[in-house]
């Protein structure tokens, strides 16, 4: 595959990928213009313990595929073994989490209603993550965008009908008031988005049968112990990584209160706009990199996509601050959740860090050395809780953004510092410190004093795109 191929397939799954998530985004604005700080502090939960319910059903296995799928030259063995392996282990956790479902739900604090949408939804999500997997692997980018859109249009429709069109129905007396709210036991609207999850889960299930039921249920139990050994570190890394991007918000419920962790949880999305290009990115490059390992030429290419990675990211970062004031209108529609608006520039700095981290790691996927991800993971989460327990009582929410700096930042070090010993690989690293230092300090002096200048911080967004484009004409006419 070429470095063209690659940019073509990023841009497929890019679209796939980052078109739903801007709309979750976009959907942003619909739930604080509905919920209050301490509603969709509610909906976080949720959305906290189905990321944790998520890696742990899969345990790696999606990683693990894309390893020996490749590696065995797609051998369906590999399919069949991971495929069933999650279908068996989602049906047990299904049948535990029903049964202890009220002690679950105490134990967690959560509310069983939303516990039990939680259960199903998880599950659902876990029995397509091989088939999305299998797509990639088979470079498949156009079905497998079809189904990630269709997923969130679904999710879409019916939050929009629940939010929107529901209450205009009451009010012309076409449905009983808050007839759903009644059905379900609640007496908040958070259980809206769950309803909406449900159903695209469900849809997105039903759409993937007929690749599901091409799948020869038999596991090969020596394939299946090595795609446990080398998926298991990367589950440990992630919970780790929910721990990273999580644990902030329940130590500011724990320390603080409710409605500042929904307004931090809120404004934290806008931050994490950043993450809508990694993810674009990481669905291109991971099935690029496996791909490549083999070739001569393989490490060059790894230390150009880090390079071009870092030129884009400090572009975007810059972008998005320059122009933060009018995103935020867009998203948060009540003045309570702007308390928390100076964490975005720090959110969007240490997901920059998380995508450089995220390019760095591929030296221990392709050595077979997933503990490592364990390790670092573990590590950027340890220094998370520190950091946030010894900080956010003395200066409050900022702690919380600043630790997530500290966290994914000492990861991508110490990833590049191993990868140097293990599978040395030649990054232009001046180039690369002097983007990330140079987009910071722009974004910095622009939202300290440029907040509400449109003209003049934009002027300054378009000074650094003429820049890079005159230091990278070469690299960047090529791709």
């Amino acid at each position: 595959m070429s470095l063209k191929r690659f940019a073509k397939d990023t841009a497929i799954y890019g679209i796939a990928t980052v078109l739903p998530r801007i709309i979750n985004i976009l959907l942003l604005g619909l739930f604080t213009k509905n919920l209050s700080t301490g509603q969709f502090s509610e909906a976080t939960d949720y959305w906290i313990f189905a990321s944790l319910f998520n890696v742990i059903l899969t345990y790696g296995m999606e990683t693990s595929f894309f390893r020996f799928f490749t590696k065995l030259k797609n051998d369906k063995r590999v399919l069949n073994t991971a495929f069933t392996s999650i279908l068996i282990t989602s049906l047990v956790a299904l049948s535990l989490l029903l049964i202890f479902k009220s002690q679950l739900s105490v134990f967690l604090n959560i509310k069983t209603t939303h516990l039990s949408f939680l259960i199903w939804i998880t599950i659902l999500d876990t029995l397509v993550v091989i088939p999305y997997a299998y797509l990639r692997v088979i470079n498949r980018p156009v079905r497998f965008a079809f189904y990630k859109i269709s997923n969130v249009l679904i999710n879409l429709i019916v939050i929009v009908f629940l939010f929107v069109a529901l209450p205009v129905f009451e009010q012309n007396n076409f449905l009983q008031k808050d007839l759903i709210l009644a059905y379900f036991n609640s007496d908040s609207k958070v259980i809206f988005i769950f309803i909406a999850n449900f159903f695209a889960s469900l849809v997105t299930l039903l759409l993937f049968l007929p690749i599901i039921l091409k799948i020869n249920l038999s596991i090969n139990k020596s394939l299946l112990k090595q795609l446990l050994t080398y998926g298991l570190p990367i589950m440990i890394a992630g919970l780790a990584y929910v721990i990273n991007e999580n644990i902030d918000k329940l130590m500011i419920k724990h320390f603080l209160d409710r409605n500042t962790m929904g307004a931090y949880s809120a404004t934290y999305k806008i931050g994490a706009i950043m993450t809508l290009f990694i993810t674009a990115f990481r669905l291109g490059a991971e099935p690029f990199f496996f791909s490549q390992s083999d070739k001569k030429d393989a490490k060059q290419k790894y230390a150009k996509i880090l390079l071009l990675f870092t030129i884009a990211g400090a572009f975007f970062y810059v972008a998005i601050v320059a122009n933060m004031d009018i995103i935020a209108s867009i998203f948060i529609k009540q003045k309570e959740y702007y308390s928390t608006i100076a964490i975005v520039p720090v959110i969007l700095l240490a997901n920059f860090l998380l995508g450089i981290y995220f390019n760095l790691a591929i030296w221990y996927k392709l050595t077979d050395r997933t503990k490592f991800g364990m390790y670092f993971s573990v590590f950027g989460a340890l220094v998370t809780l520190v950091f946030n327990y010894i900080m956010i009582p003395k200066i409050g929410f900022m702690a919380a953004a600043w630790a997530t700096v500290a966290a994914y930042g000492s990861m991508a070090v110490a990833s590049f510092a191993f990868g140097k010993q293990y599978y040395p690989i030649n990054y232009n690293i001046k180039k690369i410190l002097f983007y990330l230092f140079s987009s910071a300090v722009l974004s910095y002096v622009i939202f300290t004093n440029f907040y509400e200048d449109f003209l003049v911080k934009n002027s300054i967004l378009a000074g650094y795109g003429l820049l890079i484009i005159f230091l990278e004409r070469k690299k960047l006419s090529k791709v």
